[in-house]
């Protein structure tokens, strides 16, 4: 999990408006199952405070997912953030 983690904070993390748009999803109550789609990982709303994140390929037209993780909101923010903070984005904080 460490080693997807790391990647998809890396490749998804990299510049502030991507961080609120997935910090957005996050956050949306008025979103309560669904998927944001990054630039390579996906990540799944399952409910409030359940999510999924794997990467997507598209092989002869035909979705595969070869690594995902699940992690808890709570969890999934405070890394996030975390990470955005040591890139010097602006926090945001929806609650």
């Amino acid at each position: 999990m460490q080693e997807i983690l790391k990647s998809f904070l890396e490749i998804e993390i990299s510049d502030q408006e991507y961080y609120d748009g997935i910090i957005s999803f996050i956050y949306s109550y008025n979103i309560r199952c669904g998927e944001y789609e990054c630039n390579q990982f996906v990540v799944k709303k399952m409910d409030e405070l359940n999510f999924i994140v794997f990467e997507e390929y598209q092989i002869d037209n035909k979705r595969e997912i070869h690594q995902s993780f699940s992690i808890s909101k709570h969890k999934l923010i405070k890394t996030i953030n975390n990470y955005a903070k040591k890139q010097g984005y602006i926090q945001r904080d929806f609650n």
